[in-house]
């Protein structure tokens, strides 16, 4: 039984065991982001943390697109298992610690593996979670305080203490036979296509209705590549309409600020839920799933536009409701509704626009919301 204050457990999954721990670069957990990002502090951890320069300070050419084809293809992708490459636990570019292209650039072969990540420092970006690069070429690592890590001539910091690293640990997506995928990624968007009814839950989920009976896509593997999805076709592959008009945006073909939007809750569905997202492990993130990459030189980078994005805390949680176990005077645990907005986030709102910064606090509500809820779960027995 798990009931408030208890620990818990992420359930396995065959597919995904998702572990995502973040260092340097936390979330406040109220403040208003600013748009224009200096380095001056606006109030926001992941400001701080990596977040320095404007728009345009690294080239590249902007636009949004990627990926395309079917949730199997995007398992697949993801997984790696359309290729032989899994004798590593990282790709090649993660390891790099803000040196120069062949540390920091991302090879052809990048985003097949089936362990992710290693180590990675919180660099200097611009809105969009572009790295913001040396004179010389390099990402440019900073310190807690935001001030440029000196080089050495190879472009790795000459203190690395002074670095902090972005522990991202393991998004372990398994090494599944292409069947399995297939027919877990069938068995989505028959979901999608049989549903008589869609919402969400309190975390942004999508929750179908499908023979009378409702069902959460909570598997992380499903999410992430719900998320791929959106944030490089903005539409479900397979999917052609769902129930009612108010998730037409998910299938209309087109990438909008809404399907940004509920990507954030669908990347927090994927990830560990007791870490912490900060705008490096979201650009780290990207890079890695191959979302709207661009090359400066040797460097490979995720540059999403992330300019018509827009997030309330207030506007997307307040009045949203959750029923769990919550401790009662008397010692005893009882089923109570609460409100999301005012016992998660003690009714503090946070506003952001435009930015990944916006972006990687939206996605860490959501996170913060779906621990909450699984810590404090009502056990499904009980409702029997």
């Amino acid at each position: 039984m798990m009931v408030f204050g208890a620990g818990y457990s992420l359930p396995a999954s065959a597919e995904v065991a998702a572990s995502l721990q973040q260092h340097g670069g936390g979330h406040d957990s109220g403040s208003t982001d600013d748009h224009d990002h200096t380095d001056t502090d606006h109030g926001s951890d992941h400001e701080t943390q990596g977040q320095r320069g404007k728009k345009g300070d690294a080239p590249g050419t902007r636009g949004q697109g990627g990926r395309r084809g079917g949730l199997e293809d995007i398992f697949r992708d993801v997984t790696g298992t359309d290729t032989g490459d899994d004798d590593s636990d990282k790709p090649a570019w993660a390891g790099g610690k803000g040196g120069s292209a062949d540390r920091g650039g991302k090879p052809d072969t990048a985003g097949k593996q089936g362990d992710l990540f290693g180590d990675m420092y919180v660099i200097l970006r611009d809105i969009n979670g572009v790295p913001i690069l040396s004179e010389e070429g390099f990402v440019q690592p900073i310190d807690a305080d935001g001030n440029l890590i000196p080089l050495d001539e190879e472009g790795a910091p000459i203190d690395p203490e002074l670095a902090i690293e972005v522990e991202l640990g393991r998004l372990n997506v398994g090494r599944a036979p292409p069947q399995v995928l297939d027919r877990r990624a069938q068995e989505v968007i028959i979901l999608l296509n049989e549903a008589t009814a869609i919402e969400t839950d309190a975390a942004g989920r999508l929750v179908l209705t499908v023979d009378g009976e409702a069902k959460t896509i909570d598997s992380p593997l499903e999410n992430l590549a719900i998320y791929i999805a959106l944030m490089t076709t903005g539409t479900i592959p397979g999917v052609d309409d769902l129930p009612g008009t108010e998730f037409d945006y998910l299938v209309d073909g087109e990438l909008t600020a809404a399907d940004v939007l509920a990507a954030a809750s669908f990347a927090a569905a994927a990830t560990d839920k007791t870490g912490q997202f900060s705008i490096d492990e979201i650009a780290y993130l990207n890079a890695f799933l191959d979302i709207n990459i661009e090359r400066v030189g040797d460097v490979s980078y995720s540059n999403f536009d992330f300019s018509d994005f827009t997030y309330d805390r207030s506007d997307m949680y307040e009045g949203v409701t959750v029923e769990v176990l919550i401790q009662q005077p008397d010692g005893t645990w009882a089923p109570t509704t609460i409100n999301v907005y005012q016992v998660i986030f003690g009714g503090v709102d946070f506003t952001g626009e435009g930015s990944i910064s916006a972006f990687s606090q939206a996605a860490d509500d959501a996170r913060k919301i779906i621990n909450f809820i699984h810590e404090y779960a009502i056990p499904a027995d009980s409702t029997d």
